[in-house]
């Protein structure tokens, strides 16, 4: 292939809260690929996991990042407090402060402004007046970085040249267009996927926000793909499913990392490069039982199984299930024990 004809590669980085953490594994698995970007286009979380990255694109980068999520806590991030509470009832804006945000990046991120990353970066927030997307492109990162994660109501949205910048998920939550007006013409998209294995929704204000946007998320990311010139190249690395949990709980990002790791090693092994189609993991879906578990990953009776198939049996809690007794519970069971789903 002639440098004319070769593609400009962009990794592009959903939002999706702690389940940011998936992308690290994701991460993990295209960087151990040999694949590096021309560019890097991230909004919410993945502007932060995109900007680390643009700054040290390597796997000794990615076992750094993946260090810092792991060492993570839910008050790192919303560090809720009494008084924190009792600000929000006296200025009725916003919730919390943006300072935990602030120290996170600037602990860590290895550049001070946005044109200094090592690949070209692009962070993507929302004007909160105009509704409109906003590209940051120069500057300080750790200002743009922190606009694009400002969920509104939660955060305070933050003042950069005059304009009023929140959360990127709530206009442009994957940045794929972006990155073709950047001029990118073959997309590596990071999503984070949705807790499609719950049976309610998560408690509290924060949580119940957060899992809704990750919904909008889901659904912005397979529009947007379905929207391209097909001179557009793409490729959607799957996110995990079925996914417990809350976007907004930062217990299982070990478990996560790992299960995205090999998730996009096997995706990658099995073609996943060659081939311009959004997962099936991506379409509007919900599961609570053993029958849409192989709906969703695609199980196939009388293949051996995999750990990873395992774990994610393991994770949906079938044991506790009623239908664990029933027809389908009776095969998993066979699968637990001897390795395979048996006819």
């Amino acid at each position: 292939m002639t440098m004319a004809s070769k593609p400009k590669t962009a990794f592009v980085f959903a939002g999706g809260g702690s389940f940011g953490a998936v992308q690290v594994g994701m991460l993990r698995a295209l960087v151990a690929h040999g694949l590096r970007p021309d560019l890097v286009v991230g909004s919410s979380v993945g502007a932060m996991n995109g900007a680390y990255y643009a700054g040290n694109p390597t796997e000794e980068g990615v076992a750094r990042l993946a260090a810092i999520w792991r060492s993570l806590r839910r008050r790192d991030v919303f560090p809720i407090t009494p008084q924190a509470l009792l600000g929000f009832l006296r200025r009725r804006d916003f919730l919390l402060g943006s300072h935990g945000l602030y120290r996170l990046v600037h602990e860590h991120l290895p550049y001070r402004d946005l044109q200094d990353a090592k690949v070209p970066l692009h962070i993507v927030a929302t004007d909160l007046l105009s509704g409109e997307p906003v590209v940051l492109s120069e500057g300080e990162a750790a200002t743009a970085i922190v606009a694009s994660t400002a969920i509104p109501a939660a955060f305070a949205p933050v003042r950069r040249n005059g304009q009023y910048l929140a959360d990127g998920a709530i206009t442009s939550c994957t940045p794929v267009r972006v990155a073709v007006m950047r001029g990118a013409t073959r997309l590596i998209v990071l999503p984070t996927g949705y807790a499609c294995a719950r049976e309610m929704p998560p408690q509290g204000a924060v949580a119940n926000a957060l899992h809704a946007l990750t919904l909008l998320i889901a659904r912005q990311v397979k529009a947007e793909l379905q929207s391209l010139n097909a001179s557009i190249d793409f490729h959607v690395a799957p996110p995990l499913c079925p996914l417990m949990g809350s976007p907004y709980d930062f217990s299982q990002t070990a478990e996560l990392i790992e299960r995205a790791a090999a998730r996009t090693q096997k995706w990658l092994a099995e073609g996943g490069l060659e081939r311009r189609e959004i997962p099936h993991e991506m379409n509007a879906h919900k599961h609570h039982d053993a029958g849409s578990l192989w709906l969703c990953r695609g199980l196939d009776v009388g293949r051996p199984a995999s750990a990873e198939d395992a774990l994610d049996i393991r994770i949906l809690g079938l044991g506790t299930l009623p239908l664990w007794r029933s027809w389908s519970g009776r095969r998993l069971r066979q699968f637990l024990s001897a390795g395979t789903l048996a006819v």
